[in-house]
């Protein structure tokens, strides 16, 4: 099928159309803005392809949209662009709404209209997948419990309220206009590619700078963990093989401590990396305790049984076999690295974080 991805520059949607152009015959029309954290440089190897076309267009323009649709005709729809920093939502709300809720609403309206005017047939084969979050469903109290389909949602931030009214929108185009829908809410994910402002690439690049690094208040949080290229494979599994209609959650099983990631980034850079920056004795010497964020959930887990079940889709990398990736990944990667670390992204930080 010919699938028209929004959000194929960022980190998980570059993850998609890697695996896309490297494991499958579908074809791939991405669709980005491209903002700070959209980046090319994540689809080099794959760019060439004849089955692979790039349109740098904004989700919330209704009239270049359409132009994407007349002009590429796809059979399927992911819907991945979206403002997903928590920490920016907080700084700034507004471009969560405009991207998150307006974009979506339009794109599901420009969806719509093109979707009417397909054959019978062209209708049946049409989906439209929109990739969200388990931070809709809000915090998880205590130690037990997981997030399943059926939790009631309960978002805590400007993000991820912004997520939940998406996908709210998702569903409703799907009830009033029979828009065939597939909607999938991930846990936390990792890997390569992913845009230094999030916690596992910004540690490992602040350690190797020698610079401190920063863990919100005492570091308890606890997230699940997946391993991007396991969320690729889930998606074009949900996008081939899940029922219209339905919600599939996607998790990597593996809750950790955000303290104890870093931990564990620090022992692996001894490791791979025992070179330490001038002046540092260790890694772990770098980790520095800050003010925790307003609303800060303290636990996320996913109950991901029902695509396990259903659909056949389970992780293949453990924790420490993903962050054994990632971590080498980023050390053999510098131009990348070097690429996305623009004078912009250093304000921000340097801003937000501390001049260190």
């Amino acid at each position: 099928m010919k699938i028209l991805l929004t959000g194929g520059a960022g980190f998980i949607g570059s993850a998609v159309i890697r695996h896309v152009i490297d494991d499958t015959w579908h074809s791939v029309v991405n669709v980005d803005k491209l903002t700070y954290a959209g980046n090319l440089a994540s689809l080099g190897e794959v760019s060439d392809s004849s089955r692979y076309a790039f349109e740098q267009v904004d989700i919330c323009d209704a009239d270049a949209l359409r132009g994407v649709f007349e002009r590429h005709r796809p059979d399927a729809v992911m819907h991945l662009a979206a403002e997903s920093h928590v920490d920016r939502s907080i700084h700034g709300p507004a471009d969560f709404i405009q991207t998150n809720l307006v974009g979506t609403g339009v794109l599901l309206e420009v969806a719509r209209s093109y979707f009417e005017t397909l054959t019978e047939e062209g209708r049946q084969a049409f989906r439209f997948h929109h990739v969200s979050t388990d931070e809709v469903y809000g915090d998880l109290e205590g130690p037990g419990g997981l997030f399943t389909e059926s939790t009631p949602y309960a978002p805590s931030s400007p993000y991820s309220a912004s997520k939940a009214g998406s996908d709210h929108l998702v569903r409703a185009w799907h009830r009033t206009f029979g828009l065939p829908v597939l909607v999938t809410n991930c846990s936390n994910n990792y890997g390569p590619y992913h845009f230094p402002e999030k916690l596992i690439p910004l540690m490992i690049l602040n350690a190797r700078a020698g610079k401190p690094l920063p863990v919100y208040g005492d570091g308890s949080q606890v997230r699940d963990w997946l391993y991007v290229e396991d969320h690729a494979r889930a998606l074009i599994t949900v996008l081939e093989s899940g029922v219209i209609g339905e919600t599939y959650n996607i998790g990597g099983h593996n809750e950790h401590r955000n303290l104890d990631v870093v931990e564990r980034i620090c022992a692996l850079l001894e490791e791979l990396a025992p070179e330490h920056p001038v002046g540092v004795a260790s890694y772990a010497d770098l980790i520095t305790y800050v003010k925790d964020r307003p609303g800060h959930d303290l636990r996320y887990a996913i109950d991901a049984g029902k695509i396990s079940r259903e659909l056949g889709w389970q992780p293949r990398e453990t924790f420490d076999s993903g962050l054994r990736k990632t971590v080498q990944w980023y050390l053999e990667n510098e131009s990348w690295i070097e690429g996305v670390t623009s004078g912009s992204y250093r304000e921000w930080t340097t801003h937000h974080y501390g001049s260190n």
